[in-house]
């Protein structure tokens, strides 16, 4: 069985999915880190998020693969665990633009898809459930305003030591659905056939116990 889960950024869709995958047992996939990992290796290696040529360039020297240690999941490039820089703004802000690179999708698009085919999995992404994985038995699209992902990144950071300005955040934010919702490559949005769930005022308790009835009705085994 597949569930896509799709989403804006910072709408919690990695939290929800790791929760709900543990629940029922299945492989959890974060599409996102392999785009980041894209990313990552463009600004590691300079590449201006401008030039397509480059970044496509690139992709002939990237190994991406996910494994788990210890049953956590873990991102490589080129043999290193680069899991721990895929949370970067600037990574994050660069997985953005990459995502609208053709070249970029096809590459991670087979591995995913390869995942799903062979294993009960909880997918999250931006096109998951419109393209990723269309006859996904379960499809939701998980939101919340954007102030309210901008406060949860704003209070991530400042946990980590760091005095981010909320304002730029939300800006960010807004910036980059703006970027999601209108490439021409498998843009954000709800598929019909997806139900809606905004966390904006639920817990993750809350939002994952939602999903996980949503998964039941659907004929998922706990």
């Amino acid at each position: 069985m597949n569930i896509a889960i799709d989403g804006p950024a910072g709408a919690g869709k990695s939290t929800i999915a790791k929760l709900v995958s543990a629940k029922l047992g299945y492989i959890y996939v974060d599409t996102g880190a392999m785009f980041r990992a894209v990313a990552y290796n463009c600004t590691k290696n300079g590449i201006d998020k401008d030039d397509t040529a480059a970044i496509s360039e690139s992709l002939s020297k990237a190994d991406i693969s996910i494994k788990y240690v210890g049953n956590v999941q873990r991102v490589f490039l080129n043999d290193e665990d680069v899991t721990d820089h895929l949370r970067d703004e600037s990574v994050g802000n660069m997985a953005s633009v990459v995502a609208r690179i053709p070249a970029v999708r096809s590459k991670l698009l087979e591995l995913q898809r390869k995942l799903a085919r062979e294993n009960d999995v909880v997918m999250d992404g931006r096109d998951i459930g419109t393209c990723v994985l269309p006859d996904a038995e379960l499809k939701v699209y998980l939101t919340a305003s954007s102030a309210v992902r901008a406060k949860r990144r704003y209070d991530e950071l400042v946990a980590k030591g760091e005095t981010p300005d909320i304002d730029v955040i939300e800006k960010d934010i807004i910036e980059r659905d703006e970027r999601d919702m209108n490439r021409e490559i498998a843009p954000l949005k709800q598929a019909d056939d997806a139900v809606l769930v905004d966390s904006s005022y639920m817990t993750i308790d809350e939002v994952a116990a939602k999903i996980i009835s949503l998964a039941e009705e659907a004929g998922a085994g706990v």
